[in-house]
């Protein structure tokens, strides 16, 4: 049995098949340019292959509420010409199979989730941030993603801003003082006028970094309580992630009791940010239990 993949991003798209044990079979990369070429590249791949179900985990805002008109629209995106974007329509239409359809961090979250319990882990609820361009992160609680009236939005949650960051304004032209607006890549040239990949971890702003990446961990740690809370994205790495557990373990101040910091905030088990292709392959291969 084979099913689909389609990781929809703002630069590229990322389509595979695989098998219902997450064996991939084939993959590629294709540049993210109009919505009738890059989809159109989508179907014809899928076209040489007899996928009996297809998940999507796309850029957004999305609607994912299937009671709307718009459900499987890409909706108000910044992303030049994909504003109001029929993305299931336009896939159902070519590849007549059922469609899952969630945002790209939830995709990633639920490839988590499932390398955890293929890992025999005891993990029933599951936080996963991306870290990039841009910030995003998805849940699941006791197995199942989070969200009914739309997806979650983690990368635009308030933060408390550190005392040596007050004067900078925050990238993000909505909130500034969101974790996005803090802490993605862009704030890096915004901050010191130079990308992310060129600053040393001796740099100071690595500090303020980790200080709001813990306040993020800490508050869906205290309102959903996840077993785990993993981090992907180019701007993570395991020296950057003992920063944030360092912050963190200040905020907690022992006053609730986590699994040791190691196990709890970590890296991606996925290489190369693949998570969200695993997720897909479960998340279709969930629609024919249906």
């Amino acid at each position: 049995m084979l099913l689909g993949s389609i990781e929809a991003g703002g630069t590229k798209f990322i389509c595979a098949v695989g098998d219902e044990n997450y064996r991939i079979k084939k993959a590629i990369k294709i540049v993210t340019t109009t919505p009738q070429e890059t989809l159109q590249k989508v179907v014809d791949f899928l076209a040489n292959y007899p996928v009996r179900a297809i998940s999507i985990a796309s850029f957004g805002p999305i609607e994912i509420r299937k009671t709307s008109s718009s459900y499987g629209y890409i909706t108000n995106t910044p992303k030049k010409g994909w504003k109001n974007t029929n993305f299931v329509g336009y896939i159902k239409n070519k590849v007549d199979v059922p469609i899952f359809f969630t945002t790209d961090v939830n995709g990633s979250a639920y490839g988590e989730y499932v390398m955890s319990l293929l890992s025999n882990e005891d993990v029933d609820s599951l936080v996963y941030y991306t870290i990039g361009t841009g910030v995003g992160g998805g849940a699941l609680i006791n197995g199942h993603l989070l969200g009914s009236q739309g997806h979650p939005e983690m990368g635009h949650v308030l933060l408390k801003r550190h005392p040596k960051d007050k004067g900078f304004i925050g990238t993000c032209p909505f909130h500034h003082d969101c974790l996005e607006g803090l802490v993605s890549g862009p704030t890096f040239e915004a901050r010191l006028g130079k990308a992310g990949s060129k600053v040393p971890l001796s740099n100071p702003v690595w500090e303020i970094m980790g200080y709001y990446v813990a306040q993020a961990a800490l508050q869906v740690t205290l309102i959903l309580r996840p077993d785990k809370i993993v981090f992907g994205g180019g701007v993570v790495s395991e020296k950057f992630l003992e920063k944030v557990r360092f912050y963190f373990r200040q905020m907690l101040n022992n006053y609730i009791k986590v699994p040791p910091l190691e196990q709890y905030i970590t890296m991606s088990a996925v290489e190369n940010n693949g998570s969200a292709t695993i997720g897909n392959l479960a998340l279709a291969k969930n629609l024919l239990k249906q």
